[in-house]
């Protein structure tokens, strides 16, 4: 993979744990020459992230909408600086500079890109893995309620089965490399692929 997106928290929520790990999940893109795609930040769980890829000398891409780039503060220091007219331009832009998504503590927002590119994978417009790093089970009230749709009948199992899960970097980013993508759904038309 060359870029990755990572989806999370603007916030830094209270986690020093979650805070850690964003940094060191940078450090190990940049290591690993991965460029970061994510939400242009300097602030929360998105600027440690960024931190760790700068001070390790990786790439970084940052995507803010032009209402948010006081409101969050945004990065000056990035090696590429989008910026959009809106919400949805921005995930659009994130997600065709990427070619995997990385799912961190956050809120909403971050709920809201989690939820829109597994819906977009699941639909097959794209073949791209999804990794949720759940670190100190940030994510397990999440999973079991993914568990419940499943068992209820409102997601098929393997659906579920496509977004990657591990608690730790190394072994997320393996699951990511390994990834085998489901086949596009029967009922689409391939022309709208």
């Amino acid at each position: 993979m060359k870029n990755i997106a990572v989806f999370c928290g603007s916030s830094l929520g209270n986690d020093s744990g979650i805070i850690r790990e964003a940094y060191k999940l940078g450090q190990t893109l940049a290591e690993k020459n991965i460029g970061l795609v994510y939400g242009a930040a300097r602030i929360g769980i998105m600027g440690k992230v960024a931190e760790g890829v700068i001070y390790h000398s990786g790439e970084t891409i940052g995507v803010i909408p032009n209402f948010l780039k006081t409101k969050e503060v945004a990065h000056t220091n990035l090696t590429e600086f989008i910026v959009t007219d809106n919400m949805h331009d921005r995930k659009v832009i994130m997600y065709d500079r990427s070619d995997g998504f990385i799912i961190m503590a956050g809120g909403f927002g971050t709920m809201d890109e989690f939820f829109e590119i597994t819906t977009w994978g699941q639909l097959g417009l794209h073949t791209k893995p999804i990794g949720i790093l759940n670190t100190n089970g940030y994510y397990d009230a999440l999973i079991l309620q993914c568990k419940a749709m499943v068992e209820r009948g409102f997601l098929k199992q393997e659906n579920f089965d496509a977004v990657v899960i591990d608690e730790t970097i190394e072994g997320l980013l393996e699951k990511m490399n390994n990834y085998k993508p489901l086949p596009a759904p029967k009922w689409l038309n391939k022309e709208r692929l």
